[in-house]
């Protein structure tokens, strides 16, 4: 009875594992091509879109390595050498800190989009693509100069068992470091995402006074032209965006913290593995469901095969 409920506990890991993946990169595909056929379309790229776009390219890019690890795991379960270990970890935290470089500068983005002409961020509206570029590259670069233990921690270990090992694959975990060196990098990270996460509530926090004042003003609203009404409605899919980003964080976290009351069990890492990529699957859903285009698209689609 114990190995049937063990079987069975391992089948739907695997199976809500291999879901998440695949549906989260054919959601960021769809993204990503909205927003290319878009660009190509209007031959003008704006910041916001421009930022979209690549933080799909690079959920897809983190997805598409969940989904290489989840199949060593559950199906070829291959043995990796040091170097494989160390460039498939390290790949996927780049991914994962520009991810959230990209989500922060997002929020930054939609705040300034959103201020007013009077305001001191008024002046940043008009920043070129190559200006977004290379303020997204000073977050990333600052980001991943305080991650850059993992590719030291990270060893390729087969056939070892011990509670200094956190699982990653079968045949790749992570070595714990010294005391001192463990406590450093934590007080680093926490100062990185402290500072990236502070940054991202106080966009919000200016996009929902920004919102708050624009609701009391209800004659003006009906006055405004369409896009600026695209526009507050492309700032509340970012903010409930934004809120479930620091959600997923949070819970992320916890999980993170408690290893050593899970001892690296298999079936609580893969749960910690699908929060931490939760992000990453639903986010094209809510970038998606601001844009009237797909939305009229699908309604139109879907409308046509429930006739056939």
């Amino acid at each position: 009875m114990k190995n049937t409920n063990e079987l069975s506990d391992y089948l739907s890991i695997r199976n809500a594992l291999f879901s998440e993946v695949g549906i989260g990169i054919s959601a960021n595909t769809i993204l990503l091509l909205f927003h290319t056929f878009t660009f190509l379309l209007q031959h003008r790229l704006k910041p916001t879109n421009l930022i979209i776009g690549l933080l799909a390219l690079t959920h897809i890019g983190m997805l598409t390595i969940m989904g290489y690890i989840a199949t060593n795991v559950y199906v070829s379960q291959d043995l990796w050498d040091d170097i494989k270990c160390k460039s498939i970890i390290y790949l996927h935290r780049c991914l994962r800190g520009f991810s959230i470089c990209a989500t922060c500068l997002l929020s930054v983005l939609q705040a300034i989009t959103l201020s007013p002409r009077s305001s001191c961020l008024a002046k940043f509206k008009h920043k070129s693509p190559h200006q977004i570029l290379c303020s997204l590259l000073f977050l990333w670069v600052f980001y991943m100069s305080l991650s850059a233990q993992f590719s030291f921690s990270s060893t390729a270990i087969p056939n070892v068992t011990s509670r200094g090992l956190v699982f990653i694959a079968e045949s790749c975990k992570f070595l714990q470091m010294s005391y001192f060196l463990r406590h450093l990098f934590s007080i680093l990270g926490a100062f990185r995402d402290v500072f990236l996460i502070q940054l991202m509530a106080l966009s919000s926090g200016y996009m929902v006074v920004l919102l708050c004042k624009h609701k009391r003003n209800v004659e003006h609203l009906h006055s405004l032209s369409s896009k600026a009404s695209h526009v507050e409605r492309a700032t509340c899919t970012i903010l409930l965006l934004m809120s479930f980003f620091i959600l997923m964080y949070c819970l992320d976290c916890i999980f993170s913290s408690s290893r050593t009351v899970w001892n690296n069990d298999h079936v609580c890492h893969s749960i910690q593995t699908m929060l931490s990529n939760a992000y990453a699957t639903t986010s094209p859903f809510l970038l998606l469901s601001s844009e009237k285009q797909i939305i009229n698209f699908l309604k139109s689609f879907l409308g046509k095969r429930a006739q056939i």
